[in-house]
Parts: structure tokens; C-alpha cells; sequence
């Protein structure tokens, strides 16, 4: 019985992995998806391979600490106990991937373990508590620092990175020799080779901090009730993780880089320097950052910031100001066209006022916020009733 439930744990364990690349590929590479610059399989694999960096390097730590510090009681994690804390994990980041919607498998993972923890007495609330305001504060400084930047600094920003992208293949190799010699292709300049580096080495630190802090989150109890031994669970869980990158998350690729703001190259920029450094910067402190919420948010606070840069009502000509006295939305001019000598505030031409949907989505956003708090309830309360109900865990 016990072989078969280990079989249970290890085919769930896989489950969730699958689940983490869906949900964690998107929030590092759809900038990159979302300004063409890469594929999304060639995402998919930088994703996977600086993942398993991260989680051979750090990730050990980051298990440790997951298995042990939330809880104030050893033997709380069993094999039975790992098994429905994994199931409630993968079950919810299943739904929120479904949905297209990258849910954060910190506070998913988080909250079914302290579920379990709660439900046997044996639960840290400092631990909990000092998690969970890092959790609130971080997506919020995300939002902020985005919003300021596409609202007031775009413009000037988007005329120093000046990168226009051009069509065709950035590089080209040519056969020429026995060995292919890469050159820059069509068009091509050496600014805009800089900033696709630039978006892509970003995308793969947020994938190897992903690494350092998400494999726990698929096999932390099982290494917690002593079933697995950590270097076996750091390849498996990223092994697992990689499939779900090339699979489930090309939906959550597209939410991220297309359906909450159009995000041009210097966006991209913008979205991935911001979200990596706060995620990189509670990794230091030793908290399991929400990668996920603090990268959506960090997409939807520069979308919002671009679409309300304004121009006053009385600044307008009379048939376009007829409608309403208040501001009217110019979100096209934070810059569609790299390099682009943008007016400032206030001195926008009526002609170039587009629709702000084009760059800000709020039907979008609003589902993304929603999905994102409800995933990480469904492992919650469901290991929380599973746990203080079901006779047979004795809690």
C-alpha cells in the first residue's frame, strides 16, 4: 500500500511541477512573447534550463525552509499528509493555467501547507504573518513603480532605448564556410540586438529565481515527510516543470504579453527590470516571493500608467470635447513606435488620441486580479476542510 501511495505522490508531485512552469513561464518571458522578440517553444526551453539552475543552486534552502520553518511541530508531514497537500496545489494551479491565468504557486503552496499546519496545531503565525505583508506590499510597489514609469518616464526612456524593431530574423548565419558565420539580419542594428539581450538575460533571472523559490512548492512535502531525497526532487520537480512550459504555458504567454497591454520593446524592458529586481530582492531576505502577482501587476501597472497619460478637456477642439469636460485618454502616445519623439503631457495633438483599450485591457485585468487571490483559495480552504474533517489524518 505504501509503494502505491508513493506512486500517488510522485505522479502528483509531477502534477503540480506541471502546473508551476504553466503558471511562472509567462510572468518571465511573455514581455519577450508579447514584443515578438522570441518563440514561445524557444521560451519555453530558456525558461526550463536556467529553472533547473535555480533550483539545484538555491532551491535545496528554499525546501528546508518550507518543510520546516512555517511549521512549529516535526512530524506533521507524512506521506498521506504530502500527498493531499500536492493534490490541492496542483488542483488549483490547474484551474487558474485553464483559465489562462498564471496563479502565484508561493501563496498556493503556502496556503495549502499552512492549511495542513493549522488543521494539526502546529502552525508559525509570525512566519506566516512576515510572508504574507511582503505578499501585499511587493505587487504593490510593482504597480506603483510601473505606473509612474509609463504615466511620466516612458516617453523619455522610450526615446534613449530608441529600438525599433524591424521585421525578419534578428540573426542570420551564413554557409558560406565550413563553419556558419551569424550576422545581424535585414535591417538589423546593433541597439536593437542590445535590447533583445537585454529582455531575454531578465527573463532568465526571473526563470532562475523562479527556480530558487517554486521547486519547493512541488516537492517540499514529500521531501518534508522523507520520501524523497532533495537531488532526486530537484530533477524530477524541474523536469516536470519544463513539460509544463512547453505545453500549458502558451496560454498564459498570451495573456501576459497580449491580452492585458500591448508591450512594445522598451515596455518590455521596463516590466522585466522592475518585477525581476523586487522578486530577486525578497528572494535575499528569505521570503518566498509571489513571482507571479508581482509580475502581472507589475504588466498591468505600466499599461495603466501609458493609458492615462491625459490631455485636458479644454486643451481639445470643441467637437471633441462636446462629449464630456473631463480628461480625454491619449494611452497610444506612452509610444507604440520605439524612439518615437513623444509630446509631453498636455501637448498631445487631438488626431493622435486612440481608445486606451489598445494599450490597458481592465476586463482583462479584473480577471486576471480575480483568478489570482481565488486560485490560492481552492488549496486553502479545500486542505484546510480535508484536513480538520477526514477522520483519518487525526487532526
Amino acid at each position: 500500500m505504501s509503494e502505491v501511495l508513493f506512486g500517488i505522490g510522485i505522479a502528483v508531485a509531477i502534477f503540480v511541477g506541471y502546473n508551476i512552469g504553466g503558471a511562472t513561464t509567462g510572468p518571465a518571458f511573455g514581455p519577450a512573447v508579447g514584443a515578438n522578440i522570441i518563440s514561445k517553444a524557444f521560451a519555453a526551453a530558456l525558461f526550463s534550463v536556467f529553472f533547473f539552475i535555480g533550483a539545484w543552486t538555491i532551491g535545496p534552502a528554499v525546501i528546508d525552509t518550507l518543510s520546516d520553518d512555517i511549521l512549529t511541530e516535526e512530524g506533521v508531514f507524512t506521506l498521506e499528509t504530502g500527498v493531499v497537500v500536492l493534490f490541492f496545489i496542483g488542483l488549483a494551479l490547474f484551474i487558474g493555467n485553464y483559465f489562462g491565468v498564471p496563479a502565484s504557486t508561493s501563496m498556493t503552496t503556502v496556503g495549502a501547507i499552512a492549511a495542513l499546519a493549522h488543521a494539526a496545531g502546529a502552525l508559525n503565525w509570525a512566519v506566516l504573518g512576515e510572508i504574507a505583508v511582503w505578499w501585499i506590499v511587493a505587487p504593490i510597489i510593482g504597480f506603483w513603480i510601473s505606473g509612474v514609469i509609463g504615466r511620466y518616464f516612458y516617453p523619455t526612456l522610450n526615446r534613449m532605448v530608441a529600438i525599433n524593431a524591424t521585421e525578419g530574423s534578428l540573426i542570420e548565419f551564413h554557409k558560406a564556410t565550413l563553419v556558419p558565420i551569424p550576422r545581424l539580419g535585414p535591417g538589423t542594428t546593433r541597439r536593437e540586438v542590445t535590447g533583445v539581450v537585454i529582455v531575454v538575460g531578465i527573463g532568465c533571472l526571473m526563470a532562475f529565481s523562479s527556480g530558487t523559490s517554486n521547486i519547493a512548492n512541488a516537492v517540499a512535502p514529500l521531501v518534508g515527510s522523507g520520501d524523497l531525497e532533495v537531488n532526486t526532487a530537484v530533477i524530477l520537480g524541474s523536469f516536470a516543470v519544463a513539460i509544463g512550459s512547453f505545453t500549458i504555458a502558451r496560454r498564459t504567454l498570451d495573456t501576459l504579453g497580449n491580452d492585458i497591454t500591448a508591450l512594445p520593446l522598451t515596455a518590455a524592458i521596463v516590466v522585466a527590470t522592475v518585477s525581476s529586481v523586487l522578486t530577486v530582492g525578497l528572494s535575499a531576505i528569505g521570503i518566498p516571493a509571489s513571482f507571479v502577482i508581482i509580475a502581472t501587476m507589475s504588466i498591468i501597472g505600466l499599461g495603466w500608467g501609458r493609458a492615462t497619460r491625459t490631455t485636458p478637456a479644454r486643451e481639445l477642439p470643441k467637437d471633441l470635447s462636446q462629449e464630456s469636460e473631463t480628461a480625454v485618454s491619449v494611452g497610444s502616445l506612452a509610444g507604440d513606435t520605439e524612439g518615437e519623439e513623444l509630446p509631453k503631457i498636455g501637448e498631445e495633438k487631438p488626431e493622435d488620441i486612440p481608445a486606451a483599450s489598445e494599450l490597458f485591457d481592465p476586463s482583462t485585468t479584473v480577471r486576471v486580479v480575480v483568478m489570482q487571490n481565488f486560485v490560492p483559495l481552492i488549496s486553502t480552504i479545500g486542505a484546510f476542510l480535508t484536513f480538520q474533517f477526514v477522520p483519518i489524518f487525526g487532526f
